[in-house]
């Protein structure tokens, strides 16, 4: 099996972590996780929505073992910090057992530079995430490489703007198996 990609968008909230861990309540009450439903994305109107069927988040993690929940759920935390390695270098720093933890069940920010060459912006649109990283419509080879810095288990994240202003939170992300 391959990992899942995953996206969500949520409203803007300045403090990050509280965004996530309320998109993670979200979609867990859905019960829109692993092994509850199997689903593709984007989550729309149609998207199985039977509700929670483990009592709590963290018996819904055990019961996904080792392929995670291929959703959300699968992360804790949010890092200030962009994703700090890429391509070799991940693969050798995954080989420093202590290095794990940091780079797994994190949802990590975009780096200015990554930005500026996805977007030509550091205040991205709805719109302009949606043709570069989901549509591919403007440079596949961008977007694929957006994709490709995504590891198993982890996820990016991107704060949304409309006219200046901060609106949602895009979350996207890879499952672990």
């Amino acid at each position: 099996m391959g990992a899942h990609p995953y996206w969500y968008y949520t409203k803007y909230q300045a403090d990050l972590t509280t965004a996530l861990q309320t998109l993670r309540e979200q979609e867990f009450l859905a019960g829109r996780y692993n092994p509850v439903v199997s689903f593709d994305f984007p989550i729309t109107e149609q998207t199985p929505s039977p509700g929670a069927q483990h009592p709590s988040i963290e018996t819904a993690l055990e019961a996904a073992d080792e392929e995670g929940t291929r959703s959300i759920l699968d992360i804790f935390r949010i890092s200030d910090t962009p994703y700090p390695l890429s391509g070799d270098e991940l693969d050798i720093e995954m080989l420093a057992e202590e290095n794990i933890d940091a780079l797994y069940n994190a949802a990590f920010p975009l780096s200015s530079a990554e930005m500026l060459i996805l977007f030509g912006t550091e205040q991205p649109t709805y719109e302009m995430i949606e043709s570069v990283i989901i549509n591919d419509s403007i440079d596949s080879e961008i977007s694929e490489d957006f994709w490709d810095s995504i590891d198993r288990g982890s996820a990016r994240y991107i704060v949304v703007y409309e006219a200046s202003q901060p609106v949602e939170i895009f979350f996207v992300g890879y499952s672990f198996d």
